[in-house]
Formats: structure tokens, sequence, C-alpha cells
């Protein structure tokens, strides 16, 4: 975790510049991706969430990757990364705006 610490800070500083946020879903990374993130001080500005979708049920449950959204792909491949990424900012949206509400709450 130690050797990734620096990366994440570029990444969250970057991603603070550019006033954009991210959404992680991740797999066989089993949540590190998401750890070093969040190992950041002050991370709450751009990670808005993620899943660790390992199983096909919890593929179905977090991401809607319904068998038919599925079909011909396997997991831990590139298509099976992208149908992930495009899941997530659906599944997380409208929580940029409840972080942003004039309360300061989520």
């Amino acid at each position: 975790m130690d050797t990734l610490l620096p990366l994440a800070r570029q990444v969250g500083e970057k991603l603070k510049a550019r006033k954009e946020t991210v959404g992680v879903s991740e797999s066989s990374a089993g949540g590190l991706i998401s750890a070093v993130l969040l190992a950041v001080p002050g991370a709450s500005a751009y990670f808005m969430g993620g899943a660790v979708v390992y199983t096909r049920p919890a593929g179905e449950a977090f991401l809607t990757a319904t068998p038919s959204r599925r079909a011909g792909i396997r997991s831990s491949s590139e298509p099976w990364a992208t149908l992930a990424a495009e899941q997530m900012p659906a599944r997380l949206e409208g929580v940029a705006v409840r972080k942003a509400s004039p309360a300061g709450r989520v």
C-alpha cells in the first residue's frame, strides 16, 4: 500500500483540481483501489463510492449486470471491466448532488 499512496495522492490532486469525482467498481483488486484512494486525507472531495463485485450475483445486485448484459463476457476481462465501469455512474447518480446540499450532509 505504501508504494501506491504517492500515486493515489496524485490522482486525488488532479481530480480536485479538475473538480471531478470518481466511483470505483472492483473485482479481483478486492477493494485495494478504493482503500488506497481513501487513505489520502480529503478523499471525500472526489471519492463518491464503489463496490467490490467479485461474483455474478454481486454483479447483478450492485451493477445490474443481468445475464443478458454480460452474455459472452468473461469475468476478469477488459469487456467485464468496461461493463462495470459503465454502470458505476448510474449507480452513484445523485451522490454528488446530495453531497453539495445546503446542510452539507450526504
